[in-house]
């Protein structure tokens, strides 16, 4: 292997232990909720559920770990697209009257409350 491969190598590799390491899996938040509570995660997946409701969204993502829903008041990534998001655990999130529009999981429990999303194809 030449000092060039070699070298792209290892920068490939350190760039993807950057990204995995500002990502916080799915399991972790689930399996600790208390520890997230009201701190700012971010967290890497795919999308797997979307819907609107009166102009806010909400939308579940999925990693190898499990699934989470993020309340939207901004849109909401495409079915199947590669999203990271920042945002705001909550537990026992209340969405008031809305909640009998709303898919199950997302009325009460725990949610990421979305600060920002970026999506990647």
């Amino acid at each position: 292997m030449t000092s060039s491969r070699v070298l792209r190598t290892v920068v490939v590799v350190l760039v993807l232990v950057a990204a995995t390491a500002c990502a916080t899996r799915v399991s972790r938040v689930l399996n600790d909720p208390s520890r997230y509570r009201n701190r700012e995660v971010t967290v890497t997946g795919t999308v797997v559920d979307s819907f609107s409701v009166m102009n806010r969204g909400v939308y579940r993502i999925e990693d190898r770990t499990g699934s989470l829903w993020v309340v939207s008041d901004r849109g909401v990534p495409r079915l199947g697209a590669r999203a990271t998001v920042t945002g705001t655990v909550r537990e026992g999130f209340n969405a008031g009257t809305l909640a009998a529009r709303l898919p199950a999981g997302v009325a009460s429990g725990i949610v990421l409350v979305e600060q920002k999303h970026s999506v990647r194809d």
